[in-house]
């Protein structure tokens, strides 16, 4: 790949890899692939690699299937083994900072720091206090050594390790732009974790991960109906069904399932307001695969009294009409939320 060229983005999922590639044209960014490929249950449980294999098989099936040459790749996290934490520092340069980040940083992270990689970005300096805020976010190394090893195993060479919850902002801003003045959160249900950026001003000021998504709806589902997994997810996702009293049955189930998870990303917003002065949040964005499901959206909405809007990665990306049908990149846009985030760090960031 060339200087300044666009990284391929591979967003490792807890039930599916996605991979996005985008390319500059005359008027911003344009779609080259989009493409996902399932994972079995339980391959990959709160960010970790449980079954490596399935994973490279994945990575390599998108590969052939979409002819992508592409080596160099963005890859993300997210879950427990990941730890965001604003910080107040004194002022420094960031020279300074660069060397006293390691102690500083042990005081906030649970982890043995030699355990863990860790990065810095200052968000704001105010030199009459004489005081400096900084995004600390730390990673374990097994897990991020996981993740590079798949990649690798697929013949790819990862360059950049980011975090979902920052990739989901980034594609949120080139899509609509740096919000001023206001608050919004940026919403990626998965099937097995919760990324919540709360964002003010354009600067991220709250991120959590929770251990919860569509597994849940599907794990519940399951039992309620005393069906297999497959079934299960199925009407999940509002397939064929033979009964006709079953997908009433289905929409009780995800109703009650909805209730839980909003009332679960509710608590994290109330620990958000009670810990910052500006807590009026303006909007919720809503992606990742259960962020579709359509009583999802509205129970939210309800919990927490702000408008819930589904997120379209692809708002202003071009893609050619030929190769990709509108109506299926409208109906994926939500799953490929992190993977369009990743596809647009660049060769010239390194």
């Amino acid at each position: 790949m060339a200087k300044g060229k666009n990284l391929l983005g591979l967003d490792i999922g807890s039930s599916a890899v996605k991979v996005c590639l985008l390319k500059p044209v005359r008027k911003g960014l344009g779609l080259v692939v989009f493409d996902h490929h399932p994972l079995p249950p339980e391959a990959i449980v709160d960010g970790a690699l449980m079954d490596s294999s399935s994973v490279v098989d994945a990575i390599n099936q998108l590969l052939k299937r979409n002819k992508i040459r592409v080596k160099e790749v963005a890859l993300s996290v997210s879950g427990h083994s990941v730890i965001i934490k604003k910080i107040p520092l004194p002022l420094m340069t960031d020279e300074e900072l660069e060397q006293s980040i390691q102690w500083e940083a042990e005081q906030y992270i649970p982890f043995d720091i030699n355990d863990v990689y860790i990065d810095v970005d200052v968000l704001s300096r105010d030199p009459g206090q004489g005081q400096m805020d900084v995004l600390l976010v730390a990673a374990k190394k097994d897990m991020i050594n996981d993740y590079v090893s798949v990649a690798k195993e697929a013949g790819l060479d990862p360059r950049v390790v980011d975090v979902d919850s920052f990739c989901l902002q980034n594609m949120f801003e080139v899509n609509y732009g740096k919000v001023e003045d206001q608050t919004i959160v940026l919403l990626d249900i998965g099937a097995g974790t919760i990324n919540i950026n709360v964002v003010s001003n354009g600067v991220t000021t709250f991120t959590r991960d929770i251990s919860m998504g569509g597994n849940q709806f599907t794990e519940e589902i399951q039992k309620q109906l005393n069906i297999t997994y497959e079934e299960a997810e199925t009407y999940k996702r509002g397939g064929d069904a033979t009964d006709a009293v079953i997908p009433h049955e289905v929409e009780k189930v995800i109703q009650q399932v909805s209730e839980s998870v909003a009332g679960e990303i509710q608590r994290s917003l109330d620990f958000y307001a009670a810990t910052t002065a500006d807590s009026g949040i303006s909007r919720i964005y809503l992606s990742g695969g259960t962020g579709s499901i359509p009583s999802l959206g509205r129970i939210i909405s309800r919990t927490s009294g702000v408008p819930v809007e589904l997120i379209n990665p692809f708002r202003t990306i071009s893609a050619d009409d030929g190769k990709f049908n509108p109506q299926f990149l409208e109906s994926i846009g939500p799953v490929a939320a992190v993977s369009v985030g990743l596809a647009l760090r660049r060769t010239n960031e390194l």
